[in-house]
């Protein structure tokens, strides 16, 4: 599901890819949202935050708010970088990204719970949640060709409104090609709202130790994707032993 690209891609692939990594991000997104008080997958509303702080003269919060900003979107030039560094054709050139954004889940698991809800705290935490995030969006948007998103909703719905009015239209020639493109639409938004529902809902019983599940889905799909073909090929060889 990562490692094809371009022409080499198919609906499957995106299929899965949405659905393990929107999972993941609607998980984030939500538990991030209850433990730190800040939205931890996009940025659009941290504009707004931070153009009320610089309104206020509240130099301090500014900062961090720009601070969060600029980590989402160092997360997706490191991703970027890392990608193109090693080569799009290379077969493991996103392993490097995913295992970074694992470490990072990770030790929020693991010491999310010394969090004390002050600025600088907040800062670290959260700022570590939007670089993962970063880095997920931008290695996702190059291995699906920008056909998949999966940490915000907002131009998801936006392309499935867009596509909802082009299908209606009589005598489109794409209605097959359109019809792909809304399914794939309601999947990343059915699959990011899992996450969310289970984020918030673990995290109200389990506390920062819910962020072991986002942890356990990326290295599954790393698990899977690298050994996919190698356990095929074993099946196959004792099939016909």
């Amino acid at each position: 599901m990562l490692r094809h690209r371009d022409t080499k891609r198919t609906y499957r692939h995106n299929v899965q890819l949405a659905s393990l990594l929107c999972v993941t991000a609607g998980f984030v997104n939500a538990a991030g949202f209850l433990g730190f008080s800040v939205l931890t997958t996009n940025v659009t509303g941290h504009a707004a935050l931070f153009a009320e702080q610089i309104a206020l003269q509240n130099w301090r919060t500014a900062r961090v708010v720009a601070l969060w900003m600029f980590l989402f979107l160092a997360g997706a030039f490191v991703s970027s970088f890392i990608v193109s560094w090693i080569g799009r054709n290379q077969r493991f050139s996103y392993v490097i990204p995913l295992v970074f954004e694992t470490v990072i889940l990770l030790t929020v698991a693991l010491f999310g719970y010394t969090y004390d809800s002050g600025l600088v705290d907040k800062e670290l935490f959260a700022g570590a949640l939007l670089f993962a995030m970063g880095l997920q969006n931008a290695l996702v948007s190059i291995v699906s060709g920008s056909v998949v998103r999966t940490t915000h909703l907002t131009g998801t719905f936006t392309d499935l409104g867009i596509e909802l009015a082009q299908i209606i239209r009589k005598g489109n020639e794409d209605r097959r090609v359109l019809k792909t493109r809304i399914k794939l639409r309601f999947v990343i938004i059915f699959f990011f709202m899992c996450g969310a529902l289970s984020g918030a809902y673990l995290f109200r019983y389990i506390s920062f130790a819910a962020f072991y599940v986002p942890v356990i889905i990326l290295f599954y799909t790393l698990i899977a994707d690298i050994y996919r073909i190698r356990i095929k090929r074993l099946y196959r060889r004792l099939k016909n032993a």
